[in-house]
């Protein structure tokens, strides 16, 4: 198989606003500064890693709050450090400042924890990843069953555009740290060889299978990235292709998952994916799916001013 262009080919990709260069206060400063050791963050795996201060100052910034709004957050997030502080906690801890700030931050900075709260299954994953297709124009269908030369395969996602149709396989994971390895291309590869030599009946036509796409929520392993470039899979995970990431696109077209409101209950989340309300912007183009939940007028209003800062934001820098 061929490689058709390069990742930022498959999708359009906005110009980003530049980076700034931050005035820290007195106190980063002082900490920066400081003869005692850098504090050491503890990940879901164990790995004991410094805390990055700018790696954190990035991630609020991506989060479409101002230069002086991260400055405040990271200065009420300073005096809580400590050493073995998980990653978790410190996300935790950055997250409830963002929502002090704007309820549509703190949704933004939650995307990966979202990503993993369309599951437990993935179900919802494969939803969403349809969805993330239609909006780039492809036809979409979901739950397919194909027979191949020699077994039956099960379609996560179907993709149809210009001639061109797509078997997506998604590989949903619910940890932190998940990576893909490089099995999973290979199988993929396996299932696109069984299933591209004949045409099928999809979207009212005849078609026949040009490609595979890999799309995960959580990281690919080297391997996996070099086994799919190699035979011209296209992948796509949480930080792949750099500059077209999931994490880029999804800001980029504010592709939220509904698991991103901040202002709505876990139970409500699931009451509304439940209805096929997959996307913030669903609300935004039917906004009677909150007459689902027993949202009072005020409340309502909250749920609907958050969804309206995430579904028209497009401008978050990469």
């Amino acid at each position: 198989m061929k490689t058709r262009g390069s990742p930022s080919d498959r999708f359009p990709i906005y110009e980003f606003l530049p980076t700034f260069a931050f005035q820290c206060s007195n106190q980063i400063l002082t900490m920066q500064s400081s003869p005692n050791p850098p504090i050491h963050l503890s990940k879901f795996s164990g790995e004991q890693i410094p805390f990055d201060l700018e790696k954190l100052r990035v991630s609020l910034y991506k989060s479409g709050a101002k230069r002086e709004e991260v400055e405040q957050v990271i200065e009420e997030i300073l005096p809580s450090l400590y050493e073995g502080m998980s990653t978790r906690s410190l996300y935790q801890l950055a997250f409830k400042q963002l929502k002090k700030v704007a309820n549509s931050f703190a949704a933004r900075y939650s995307l990966k924890k979202a990503l993993r709260d369309l599951g437990p299954a993935g179900y919802y994953f494969e939803k969403w990843v349809a969805r993330f297709f239609h909006s780039y124009g492809y036809k979409t269908m979901t739950g397919q069953l194909i027979p191949g030369l020699a077994v039956m395969h099960e379609a996560d996602v179907i993709a149809q555009k210009d001639r061109e149709t797509f078997w997506i396989e998604c590989k949903f994971r619910n940890t932190v740290d998940a990576k893909i390895s490089v099995t999973t291309p290979m199988y993929l590869l396996s299932r696109i060889k069984d299933i591209s030599v004949r045409e099928y009946e999809l979207f009212g036509g005849k078609a026949m299978f040009s490609n595979g796409w890999l799309i995960t929520n959580a990281y690919l392993t080297t391997d996996s990235i070099h086994f799919g470039e190699y035979y011209g899979i296209r992948m796509l995970s949480w930080d792949y292709p750099s500059g077209a990431s999931i994490k880029n696109l999804v800001d980029q077209k504010a592709l939220y998952p509904i698991t991103c409101l901040t202002t709505i209950t876990p139970k409500e989340k699931e009451v509304l994916l439940a209805a096929s309300c997959i996307m913030v912007k669903d609300i935004m183009e039917n906004e009677h799916f909150l007459d689902r939940l027993a949202l009072s007028k005020k409340k309502r209003r909250i749920v609907l001013n958050e969804v309206c800062e995430l579904a028209e934001s497009n401008t978050v820098p990469d």
